[in-house]
C-alpha cells in the first residue's frame, strides 16, 4: 500500500491494523436500532477486501480515493483493500462536497448518496472516475437516473458491518436491476423470504438477515425491504420500501413511510416529509391516491423540519411525536 493522503482517523485505524490483535473493533450504523460494538476478524476483512479487488480489478497500479471516515466500516475497508492489493490510496476528509480535482484518474471511489450530486456536478469527474461505489443508504429513482446518465461505471453496494462491508453489488442506472454476489458468496432465503448469506471463506459461514428479497438464484436477488419495517394494517402486510419506491417520483424532499399503532387497523400508515417549508398535504394525498392502492395510502401525512440521522447520514425511521 502507498498512502498519499491521510487523516488522523485513518492513521489510528492503520495502527490498529498493525497491532498484535487478530480483530478490529467496529460499530454498526444504528439505522435499524441502537449502534452496537462488534469485533471483526482481520482475516475476514482480508477475504472481503480481496473479493472487492477481484471484482473491480484493483491491483498495485490502481488509485483508490476515499472521502469516507475510517471510523466506519466503509472507510476501514478501503484501507484494507489498498493493503491487500498494493494499491495507492488517498484518505480524504469526509465531506458532502468532495474535491477530486487533484486526482487525474481514480480506479475506485466509494461514496454515500449525499455526496453524489456534488460529484456529478463536475463534468471532469465522469472521465476521472472509473468505478463509483455508492453505499450507506437508499438511492432513489431520481438519483439513479442522474447516475445512469453520467457515464460513470456506478454500483450500489449491499452489506453490513458484520460482513466487513458489501457482499453484493448492483449496477446503478436501472432501478430494476438486481444485486449480484461478490466472489465466494451465495444466497438463500428463509420461510419469510429473508436473505441468508453464505460464505465458506469467512469465519461466520452463514449470516441470516432481516432483509426481504426476491431471490433470483443463489448468486443474485432484488432487495424489497426490511422485515422489521413491515406494516400490518387491517391484516394486510405492507412493505414500506416498496410503497416508497412507487411514490419517489412524486416527492422532492426526503421522506419515509412507517406504521403507527391504530385501534381500528392495528397499524396505520404514516408518511413523514422533511421540509422547513409548508407542504400542501391534502393535494399530495390526492396525487398519491392515483398511484397507490387503497391499503397503501397513508392515513396521515406529517411534515417535520428535520429528520434524525445516523452518523453516516441514514434517516432513522421512527414514529415522531409532535
Amino acid at each position: 500500500m502507498k498512502l498519499i493522503e491521510t487523516t488522523p482517523v485513518a492513521d489510528r485505524f492503520i495502527e490498529q491494523w498493525n497491532d498484535s490483535n487478530d480483530y478490529i473493533v467496529a460499530h454498526t450504523s444504528g439505522s435499524t436500532g441502537t449502534p452496537k460494538e462488534i469485533k471483526l476478524l482481520k482475516s475476514d476483512m482480508i477475504v472481503s477486501a480481496r473479493a472487492t479487488c477481484r471484482f473491480f480489478n484493483i491491483d498495485s497500479r490502481s488509485l483508490l480515493v476515499s472521502p469516507l471516515s475510517a471510523d466506519y466500516i466503509a472507510g476501514k475497508m478501503m484501507i484494507v483493500r489498498a493493503i491487500v492489493s498494493g494499491a495507492t490510496i488517498a484518505m480524504t476528509d469526509p465531506t458532502n462536497r468532495p474535491d477530486l480535482s487533484r486526482f487525474e484518474h481514480i480506479d475506485l471511489l466509494p461514496v454515500v448518496p449525499s455526496q453524489v450530486d456534488a460529484i456529478l456536478a463536475n463534468p471532469a469527474n465522469t472521465v476521472r472516475i472509473k468505478h463509483l461505489l455508492v453505499g450507506g443508504g437508499k438511492t432513489d429513482e431520481s438519483l439513479e437516473n442522474r447516475i445512469g446518465s453520467s457515464g460513470i461505471d456506478s454500483w450500489a453496494s449491499y452489506g453490513m458491518t458484520e460482513t466487513c462491508s458489501h457482499v453484493a453489488v448492483r449496477r446503478l442506472g436501472n432501478p430494476d436491476s438486481c444485486y449480484h454476489a461478490l466472489p465466494g458468496i451465495t444466497f438463500t432465503t428463509d420461510a419469510e423470504s429473508c436473505l441468508a448469506i453464505h460464505a465458506d471463506s469467512f469465519s461466520w459461514k452463514t449470516l441470516q438477515t432481516n432483509d426481504i428479497v426476491d431471490l433470483i438464484d443463489n448468486k443474485s436477488f432484488r432487495w424489497l425491504g426490511r422485515r422489521d419495517n413491515i406494516i400490518n394494517s387491517g391484516g394486510i402486510k405492507i412493505v414500506p420500501e416498496l410503497v416508497e419506491q412507487k411514490i419517489s417520483h412524486l416527492i422532492d424532499v426526503p421522506f419515509y413511510i412507517i406504521g403507527r399503532p391504530d385501534p381500528k387497523w392495528g397499524e396505520a400508515i404514516v408518511l413523514y416529509l422533511e421540509s422547513d417549508k409548508p407542504i400542501d398535504t391534502a393535494t399530495l394525498a390526492n396525487t398519491l391516491s392515483t398511484v397507490l392502492s387503497p391499503y397503501e395510502r397513508p392515513k396521515e401525512i406529517m411534515v417535520v423540519e428535520q429528520f434524525e440521522r445516523t452518523s453516516s447520514n441514514k434517516i432513522k425511521r421512527k414514529i415522531i411525536v409532535t
